[in-house]
């Protein structure tokens, strides 16, 4: 492979050169001519043009290497395969240097569902949306939801007339069908959703709910989002309070009581720069019944959140080895009614994942212990509900 860096930027100077280039490395015995973007500063016309005028001109394959400074890299990807070329060089995700490659993930949906050229082998399509998610778990980076193809809320529907028309056409608004890419139909629940839209969703998620539960359910909905629950942000948070609606009850375990000490040591004030190594210590202890034992543990952790999740681990852990597999991706506090000031509730939204999916769940209080702890329960048990042993 030749990779001709600056390529584009070069052809638009003195394209003979260029071309000339490209042929004394063909000559030398290069299989794949790679013609760089390097600054990603391309458009797609540029491209399918040049790329068009290479392929005329050498006898061997061509490829592109393309970056996303002009927020073009997927058009510029497929304007360059239009041209001719058949290799793209990208990235999962689009991470890259400054803002990113080309997204593989797009692009391979792209040519294979819109224009019909092969990319991966027969039958793994699908697999794109759990790649897409693992790759950015093993990064370190937040999935984006909104990412085509592949994000939460690709095929997400909110609005009513939206939910009742999926239910009856499902391509009036969805592109292509979300299982192809291994994504899903998701129903946002918010407290403008009507009976229709909790029913679509209460189907999704295989529960029966008759008329007046339903009312039920729109109607507490109505009332924990005036009290500043978000549930189009927390899927999972939704779905267990639609089951409890149905009349189940978790019984991973009960929560007797729980309480989190922290403690600063700090000798020359309150604040870190007075003191680089300030000393602050967080305890929590949970009391809780798992399978009919009482269970008291404490944990440790550089905050709250960490100490309580500690401890309800530990009791946990024996019972649900599966504890093992889940893990805090994001965590996420905003203010509500900051006219409250330090009084003011908060509402607190936990992404976890088993390695396999990611969710998304909600706690609400004044209190941002109590808040991250609703949270943090909630992911713990939606976690044990989807994660096999």
């Amino acid at each position: 492979f030749f990779d001709a860096e600056h390529f584009f930027d070069g052809y638009r100077d003195d394209p003979e050169f260029s071309l000339h280039v490209l042929q004394g490395a063909a000559a030398a015995g290069a299989y794949c001519l790679v013609l760089c973007d390097t600054n990603g500063g391309s458009l797609p016309g540029q491209v399918e043009s040049t790329v068009r005028e290479v392929v005329s001109f050498v006898d061997c394959p061509v490829g592109v290497h393309l970056h996303n400074d002009t927020g073009c890299g997927v058009a510029n990807a497929l304007a360059g395969v239009t041209a001719g070329a058949t290799q793209v060089q990208g990235t999962i995700n689009g991470y890259g240097e400054r803002v990113g490659n080309c997204d593989l993930v797009p692009i391979i949906a792209n040519l294979t569902l819109k224009m019909g050229i092969e990319t991966i082998s027969e039958g793994r399509l699908a697999e794109l949306t759990p790649v897409a998610h693992h790759i950015a778990e093993l990064v370190n980076f937040s999935a984006d939801p909104q990412q085509p193809y592949v994000g939460s809320t690709a095929f997400a529907h909110k609005a009513g007339l939206h939910t009742s028309a999926i239910a009856r056409r499902r391509d009036a608004y969805e592109h292509v069908d979300p299982e192809l890419v291994g994504n899903g139909t998701r129903f946002l629940v918010s407290e403008m959703s009507g009976r229709s839209t909790i029913e679509l969703k209460a189907e999704q998620l295989g529960l029966e709910l008759d008329g007046q539960v339903l009312s039920d359910v729109v109607e507490t909905l109505k009332q924990l989002e005036y009290a500043g629950y978000h549930f189009e942000a927390a899927d999972a948070s939704l779905e267990l309070l639609m089951r409890a609606a149905s009349g189940w009850v978790q019984d991973f375990f009960e929560l007797e009581s729980f309480s989190v000490n922290v403690g600063h040591r700090s000798g020359s004030g309150s604040r870190a720069w007075n003191e680089v190594a300030v000393d602050v210590e967080t305890e929590a202890t949970v009391k809780v019944h798992v399978a009919g034992a009482r269970v008291v543990t404490t944990g440790e952790g550089n905050g709250p959140v960490n100490a309580l999740d500690a401890a309800l681990r530990k009791a946990l852990d024996a019972r649900y080895p599966q504890l093992e597999r889940l893990h805090l991706t994001d965590f996420k506090v905003r203010v509500l009614e900051t006219r409250q000031g330090t009084g003011a509730v908060t509402r607190v939204l936990i992404d976890t994942t088993n390695g396999e999916q990611t969710w998304t769940t909600i706690g609400v209080s004044e209190n941002i212990i109590e808040a991250s702890w609703q949270a943090l329960v909630d992911s713990l048990v939606y976690g044990l509900l989807h994660t096999g042993t």
